[in-house]
């Protein structure tokens, strides 16, 4: 989690005023709308991780790395890891997870819309991964996945799970 919370929020810091408004390989989202996007996640998480209630999403702030600070506070609590989360109903376990695909997953999205590099952590994208091939279909009924991508089986780890998540690993602008 530390990992690619870290590195997703130094890509959110070095993007630009003028990429704002540039496409990112999620769809729904441009740059801003993705930062404000990772902003509300960080949010979120950070209530489920106390056991807290559902949030909205609120207005761009521009403050994802603060906010990722008080999420990853929030999880280093062992009790965060424990039982369901009464907000959603699911084991904490997997909330954590679906954090942690977030991050990976959105962190590979602002860096390609902004031509960062961008190398998630091996062992996260190993946990991502396992977890992302147990939840697909119940993300793409929920909308959270679009249709799978073709890449090839001998694919890196980590273009695999975009394919599984219907991202294409050689989206450009």
């Amino acid at each position: 989690m530390r990992s690619a919370t870290e590195r997703t929020a130094g890509l959110v810091r070095a993007v630009r005023q003028e990429q704002l408004g540039l496409p990112t390989p999620c769809a729904k989202f441009d740059v801003r709308d993705l930062i404000n996007h990772l902003e509300w996640v960080a949010e979120l998480f950070e209530s489920l991780a106390r056991k807290g209630p559902m949030i909205e999403q609120g207005p761009y702030a521009g403050d994802f790395p603060a906010r990722a600070e008080g999420t990853l506070a929030a999880w280093s609590r062992p009790e965060a890891w424990e039982g369901t989360s009464p907000a959603m109903g699911m084991p904490m376990t997997a909330l954590g997870h679906m954090y942690l695909v977030d991050m990976v997953v959105h962190g590979w999205d602002l860096a390609t819309a902004t031509g960062q590099e961008y190398e998630p952590d091996p062992e996260a994208v190993s946990r991502a991964l396992h977890f992302t091939e147990q939840m697909v279909e119940t993300g793409r009924r929920r909308g959270v996945f679009g249709p799978p991508v073709a890449v090839p089986d001998d694919a890196p780890l980590f273009d695999r799970m975009l394919g599984l998540i219907g991202r294409d690993p050689a989206w450009t602008a």
